[in-house]
């Protein structure tokens, strides 16, 4: 497979972390098993290939914008593709589309029908290019931002950024005493703005942070990773692991291969 990232504008660079290409080519009768893992952001994914992709069973629509993921899904494609997608910031649906988070929560809608006859689809099968693709793309996104812009509260802005820094280990009793919010509030502007409960969005925090380490090889053993992410004992570390990616630390090592982040193939055994 061949991947390849490119950098937002500047102007998008408080919505859009990067732009990610993955091209594969592969026989007909074969088929390529994706693994999607919870983490903490919603993206696009524009897919050209000879058949459809199909996640747990739900055919795809060529163009789609998913919501944030609580849980691991499987998506089926062809093993012929040319596929660009885009990596958002935890709170791009509500500041760039203008919709509540929540709503796509574990779900994804037809781009071009939310875009409502801009006909995205067909200005990026016009060209092969990756970078014009890109820029295709960053033009529509500040199109809907221009639109839509519905910017954090601050307070949010601020919890967010706390919860990321400290990888999901701030407490979040005394976010809320520092922020003066009740947790019934700070849980619905999270639920609108970011799509998760702030509990929620610390646990996948500490669940990338861990994977991430698990990446790096950086322990010499399981326990080591689940003492240095705070996790009760190495049980609940994997139990943790496996709810968000459906294989235990020790299986995805050695049956996901990670060509683009967070979106890893499984190696059929």
């Amino acid at each position: 497979m061949k991947y390849h990232q490119i950098q937002p504008p500047p102007h998008l660079q408080d919505y859009v972390r990067y732009y990610w290409a993955l091209e594969s080519s592969g026989r007909p009768d074969e088929q390529v098993h994706f693994v999607t893992i919870a983490d903490g952001s919603p993206g696009i994914i524009f897919q050209q290939s000879p058949g459809a992709s199909f996640q747990e069973g739900k055919e795809l629509s060529s163009i789609f914008l998913y919501g944030q993921s609580t849980a691991h899904t499987r998506i089926v494609s062809p093993a012929t593709f040319s596929t660009i997608g885009v990596y958002f910031y935890p709170h791009a649906l509500k500041s760039i589309f203008g919709m509540d988070s929540n709503e796509l929560t574990d779900d994804c809608l037809d781009l071009d029908l939310l875009l409502n006859g801009k006909r995205l689809m067909e200005k990026l099968e016009s060209t092969s290019d990756v970078e014009a693709k890109a820029n295709i793309l960053s033009e529509c996104l500040w199109e809907q931002i221009c639109r839509n812009d519905h910017a954090l509260q601050t307070a949010t802005r601020y919890a967010l950024q706390r919860i990321i820094q400290s990888q999901g280990a701030v407490s979040l009793k005394d976010l809320r005493l520092e922020l003066q919010v009740s947790e019934r509030t700070l849980e619905r502007r999270f639920q609108e703005g970011i799509g998760l409960s702030p509990t929620l969005f610390a646990r996948i925090c500490r669940f990338q942070a861990s994977l991430n380490q698990l990446r790096s090889q950086l322990y010499d053993k399981l326990s080591d990773i689940a003492f240095e992410q705070e996790y009760a004992d190495q049980s609940h570390f994997i139990r943790n692991f496996k709810e968000f990616t459906g294989l235990t630390p020790f299986q995805f090592r050695k049956r996901m291969c990670e060509t683009v982040e967070n979106f890893p193939v499984l190696v059929q055994s």
